[in-house]
C-alpha cells in the first residue's frame, strides 16, 4: 500500500533534493492558531508535517517541545481534537504527509485499533511512537501498519549494528536518524559523524533517511541535507511560535508568519543542497 510518505519520498528523489520535515506541537499555541499554523507549513516549504501529540509527560522532549505541549494541554489539546486538527487540514490539503509524533499511553487509552481507525480516516500517513520499542511491535506497530499508516522509527548513534535489524524490522515510510544523543533542541549536531552514520543506515535499508535533532538555521539544514534524504526540525521552529506570543503566551498577529518565516528560511538551506535527479 501506497502511502502519501512513499509518494513524497518518490517525488523528493526525482527532484534530486532532500525534503524538509517540520514539527509543530498539535494546539500549540491554541487550537485555532495551530491550524493555522499547519496550513502555512506547506507553502512556505514544509515536505512532511510531524505533528506532535501533547502529553504530560514527554520524557524524550527538550524544555522547548514540553513546553508547547504543556501550552497546548493548557488549551484543552487532547487526542481526538488532535485528529480533528488532521481532519481539518485535510479539507484543503491532501497531498502533504503528516506524521503523528509522540507516546504511547494516550493511543493505549483510547484504545489502539480505535485511534488506527479514526487516525486513517482524519488522513494521516504516519506514526513515530519514541516509547514503543521493537519488542513491542504487536502492541501498535503491526496493527498500524495493517491499517495502511506508516511506523517511523528511531535509530540513534547508540543504535549498534546489533540492534539494529530489530529496529529496521518492521519500520516504513522513512527511517528517522536522531543526531544526538540526548533530548530533543539541546545540543548542535556534528555534521560529519551525521554523513557517516546515514550512509551506515543506508547501506542497510533502501528507506529514505530523515536526520533530526540539533538542527536550528538554514546552514544547519543545507548541512545535512548534502546526505540526508530530508531534515527534520523541531525546537527550532517551536521556539519561534514561542518568541511570536505575548506575555500570557496568546498567538499575537505575528504567529503564524514566524512560523512560516522560518520554515521558508530552512526551506531555502535544504533546496541549495542538490544533488542528482533520479532518472
Amino acid at each position: 500500500m501506497t502511502t502519501r510518505i512513499d509518494t513524497r519520498f518518490a517525488a523528493l528523489k526525482r527532484e534530486g533534493r532532500a525534503g524538509l520535515v517540520t514539527f509543530v506541537s498539535a494546539g500549540d499555541p491554541d487550537p485555532k492558531t495551530s491550524l493555522a499554523i499547519l496550513k502555512a507549513l506547506p507553502a512556505a516549504g514544509a515536505d512532511v508535517i510531524e505533528l506532535g501529540m501533547p502529553f504530560s509527560d514527554p520524557m524524550s522532549d527538550g524544555p522547548t517541545i514540553q513546553a508547547s505541549s504543556q501550552r497546548a494541554l493548557k488549551h484543552g489539546q487532547t487526542l481526538a481534537g488532535t485528529l480533528d486538527l488532521v481532519r481539518a487540514f485535510r479539507e484543503s490539503d491532501d497531498a502533504t504527509p503528516i506524521v503523528l509524533m509522540g507516546y504511547f499511553n494516550p493511543i493505549y487509552v483510547h484504545g489502539v485499533d480505535r485511534f488506527l481507525a479514526e487516525a486513517k480516516a482524519a488522513g494521516v500517513d504516519g506514526l513515530i511512537v519514541v516509547d514503543l520499542p521493537p519488542e513491542e511491535d504487536d502492541e501498535l506497530c503491526v496493527p498500524a501498519v495493517a491499517a495502511g499508516i506508516n511506523f517511523v522509527r528511531l535509530v540513534t548513534p547508540t543504535t549498534d549494528a546489533k540492534r539494529m535489524p530489530a529496529v529496521l524490522a518492521n519500520t516504513s515510510g522513512f527511517i528517522y536518524y536522531v543526531s544526538i544523543t540526548g533530548v530533543t533542541g539541546t545540543a548542535k549536531p556534528d555534521f560529519s559523524a551525521v554523513g557517516r552514520a546515514v550512509a551506515a543506515i543506508r547501506a542497510k535499508t533502501p528507506l529514505p533517511i530523515a536526520v533530526g535533532f540539533g538542527v536550528r538555521s538554514a546552514d544547519d539544514a543545507a548541512a545535512i541535507a548534502q546526505g540526508a534524504d530530508a531534515v527534520v526540525v523541531g525546537s527550532a521552529l517551536v521556539a519561534a511560535i514561542k518568541s511570536s506570543l505575548d506575555q500570557n503566551d496568546a498567538a499575537t498577529p505575528g504567529t503564524v508568519d514566524a512560523a512560516a518565516g522560518l520554515v521558508r528560511q530552512l526551506a531555502g538551506g535544504v533546496r541549495s543542497a542538490r544533488r542528482p535527479a533520479a532518472e
